[in-house]
């Protein structure tokens, strides 16, 4: 019985001199990318990590005080109170936006006339600045002249003071969060001009009525939008400042209220701001930052977890 011949090492030829001159031709393209991803994210990343460990003041040079921020942090009463908040612009407010996104996609991808009209209707107020869309809130929200407590005292309701009592300050965030998910509703709209027609034309075949077909066709076929919405909504509301920040700056009569009344929009990134900017404590700021960063990563892990057993990729 012969042996077999030993196999030769595998040796992996060098590069020609063509190949590398076009690597480095590449390195030489990618490099602005490169070093604006190194010191744009790469450096504060590590620097806030530095920091979180220190006293720093920006001001003075960080003093090394170990774990004391993070033992702050977790006795801090403000950073529970904006910790619920968030939860329940994420919990809550979140769920409104994507059905009413979802719901004018709905709408506007029937069969009618003028429908390129309503389309740029709904999506305009995602194009008005996030800042000036707050501006014009508090306008419309106003207890004593604004067009919503206006129309409802026409019904009979007295409407009650949305930006100055504390049951209704987050409710008016997620109002005018409902009126700007047009860039959501286009996604959508996309997702639900992607569904094939002969899979309603089959269902009315069988009898099935608008709702079977809502549930059975058009929800499993753009499950994949809505749980990439879903995770996209879910960092953002983690990231929830701008709309807080001027809704909860000016208060009914012109005083500085950062947090709105009884702290009741004290949001987690605009309490981080309020630290690191307000209050100069960059190392207290930057243990808070990496907090929201577990965080999101622990919630945005659970819930793919949780969304991907019920996502429904096989649309063939």
């Amino acid at each position: 019985m012969k042996l077999s011949a030993a196999k030769k090492p595998h040796i992996k030829p060098r590069a020609t001199k063509r190949e590398r001159r076009f690597f480095w031709l590449g390195m030489l393209f990618v490099s602005p990318w490169l070093i604006g991803f190194l010191v744009f994210n790469v450096f504060p990343i590590c620097s806030a990590i530095y920091y979180s460990f220190t006293d720093y003041s920006v001001f003075t040079a960080p003093k090394w005080i170990g774990l004391e921020n993070y033992k702050e942090l977790f006795g801090d009463k403000l950073i529970w109170k904006s910790l619920l908040n968030t939860a329940y612009i994420t919990v809550i407010g979140l769920p409104l936006t994507l059905a009413a996104s979802l719901g004018l996609a709905l709408l506007l991808h029937q069969k009618v006339k003028g429908l390129p009209i309503f389309r740029t209707m709904f999506y305009l107020p995602t194009v008005v600045p996030i800042v000036a869309s707050a501006m014009l809130f508090m306008w419309v929200l106003n207890p004593e002249y604004g067009i919503l407590n206006v129309a409802l005292h026409a019904i009979g309701i007295e409407g009650p003071a949305w930006l100055s009592d504390p049951r209704f300050t987050k409710l008016s965030l997620i109002m005018m969060d409902m009126w700007r998910c047009g860039g959501t509703m286009i996604i959508f709209l996309a997702a639900l001009q992607s569904v094939p027609d002969t899979f309603y034309e089959a269902a009315d075949l069988d009898g099935a009525n608008g709702w079977t077909k809502f549930w059975k066709i058009t929800i499993p076929y753009i499950s994949p939008t809505i749980q990439f919405t879903t995770i996209m909504g879910l960092i953002s509301s983690f990231q929830y400042f701008t709309q807080a920040f001027v809704f909860g700056s000016v208060s009914q009569s012109n005083v500085l209220t950062p947090g709105g009344p009884r702290n009741s929009m004290l949001f987690y990134s605009l309490y981080l701001y309020q630290q690191g900017f307000s209050y100069l404590k960059m190392g207290y700021a930057s243990a808070m930052a990496l907090i929201l960063f577990v965080i999101v990563m622990l919630v945005s892990f659970f819930a793919l977890r949780v969304m991907e057993k019920r996502v429904n990729y096989d649309v063939e």
